[in-house]
């Protein structure tokens, strides 16, 4: 991502160094980085923009670049909720807190990197801008003048859900520095703390190229799923190339996040495909804050997956008691269908309609709802480790209805030989039946021998 800003006083630049290869090229030339890296595609060198006169983008513009407020439904959505009183974890690569847009938006945070801000605060790894860009889209709340009917500041990135609060999880993703822990260790830990400090939702947008993911993170998104915590990730880039939805955008239970252009046709560089994509939401032609006062222009999954995290925190907000599960419920069954009939591969079950989401009376979900159980994928798939029980509750259920009666087991009967007596009653048998057939023997011979006598007489 290459993002080009201006700051309060009017001076311009790139907001962060263009430091990775062509995304092109880079399934020929590069390695997978270590684990997730900012879902956004990254700039070759050679495309920097000239610095002598980069475009500025204005806090006015930033707010007049909005256009999903519009398109999009969520202005029509805050005549109903804004997100007040809902928590979003951001676990990124950190939020600068101190942004206009961001001003009383950002609450406690931590980083799980080992090398950045305990706040969470530090931009870091190889797009340090990229956590405040997240944060704001998902609960900026601009600045300057109220706007007429709209919660917050008038100017600047005001979120989806402006009444919303960050709670930022810096991570170092992407690049590799001496001191920086693993993301087997990073990620796990994040959602863990994320968890702990009552975030109602995590917005995830990082991704990687792996549709698979360490066995270290189960037991994480286990713990959210166990705890009503909504994960909310994007689905990757073409751009970063990332073709197929990898982790952590293909766990069970997240809501996965694909992206459309400004005509709702799936982005070719700004998204990737997948089964695992529930919904798609903008990800080209995009704006948002920067650290430092700031605002950027960028594409990708990684700025829609906010767009969607606002949209839950708006229905959590109206709708208090809905489980995670029956929040992605409305999200998804008030979608666009678009694409193939039903859910498919590159837009899930539609195009993102926030105020049909907030406001659409529907029908209660029904089953176990729309992105599955990471409880259950772990008791199949990681059946290796699982410790056999020694008692039937766990058996499965009867394959028959017609069986009423548990079948009684025979009595048992001591095999004939248990005595020792078997070979006494079969030589007693044998020499009974010698007996018998040598009395008839002699007795047919004298009967034949009176016959004989009788014979000669007459």
């Amino acid at each position: 991502m290459t993002a080009v800003v201006v700051d309060a006083d009017g001076r311009t630049g790139l907001a962060t160094p263009a430091n990775a290869t062509n995304a092109g090229a880079q399934l020929n030339r590069q390695p997978a980085p270590d684990g997730p890296a900012p879902s956004v595609p990254i700039t070759d060198p050679t495309d920097v923009p000239d610095l002598s006169s980069p475009p500025a983008i204005s806090a006015q513009q930033a707010r007049a670049g909005e256009y999903w407020l519009d398109e999009y439904g969520v202005r029509g959505a805050w005549d109903e909720a804004t997100g007040e009183g809902v928590k979003i974890a951001v676990i990124d690569t950190g939020v600068d807190g101190g942004h206009p847009d961001l001003e009383g938006a950002v609450g406690t945070g931590t980083d799980v990197s080992g090398v950045g801000a305990s706040d969470g605060q530090e931009g870091l790894g190889a797009e340090p801008p990229h956590g405040t860009m997240v944060a704001s889209v998902a609960a900026g709340r601009g600045h300057g003048s109220p706007a007429s009917g709209e919660p917050g500041g008038g100017t600047g990135v005001i979120g989806v859900a402006p009444g919303a609060e960050i709670l930022p999880v810096s991570t170092w993703l992407g690049t590799d520095r001496e001191g920086v822990r693993s993301t087997d260790q990073q990620i796990p830990d994040a959602v863990r703390w994320a968890v702990d400090n009552d975030a109602d939702i995590i917005n995830m947008s990082v991704g990687s190229p792996d549709q698979t993911w360490p066995e270290s993170w189960d037991s994480a998104f286990e713990y959210a799923e166990e705890n009503d915590v909504l994960v909310v990730a994007a689905a990757g880039n073409r751009g970063n190339g990332i073709t197929q939805v990898g982790a952590p955008a293909t766990i069970p239970s997240v809501l996965t996040v694909g992206g459309v252009d400004r005509n709702d046709q799936a982005g070719w560089e700004s998204s990737s495909q997948g089964i695992s994509i529930a919904v798609a939401a903008p990800s080209e032609d995009l704006v948002g804050a920067v650290p430092g006062g700031g605002y950027g222009e960028w594409a990708g999954t990684s700025a829609a997956a906010p767009i969607v995290s606002g949209t839950a925190a708006l229905i959590m907000e109206k709708y208090p008691d809905l489980s995670a599960q029956e929040v992605a419920h409305r999200i998804t069954a008030s979608a666009r269908d678009v694409g193939a009939s039903g859910r498919d591969p590159l837009y899930g079950y539609g195009i993102l309609d926030v105020e049909a989401a907030v406001t659409q009376d529907m029908a209660p979900m029904e089953g176990d709802g729309p992105l599955g159980s990471m409880a259950e994928w772990i008791q199949i798939h990681r059946r290796h480790d699982s410790t056999p029980t020694a008692t039937p509750s766990a058996s499965a259920s009867a394959l028959t209805s017609e069986v009423t009666a548990e079948a009684l087991p025979p009595e048992p009967v001591a095999p004939l030989n248990s005595t020792g007596a078997l070979p006494v009653f079969i030589l007693a048998g044998f020499g009974v039946l010698v007996a018998g057939i040598t009395g008839a023997a002699a007795w047919h011979i004298r009967w034949l021998l009176r016959g004989g006598k009788n014979s000669k007489g007459s």
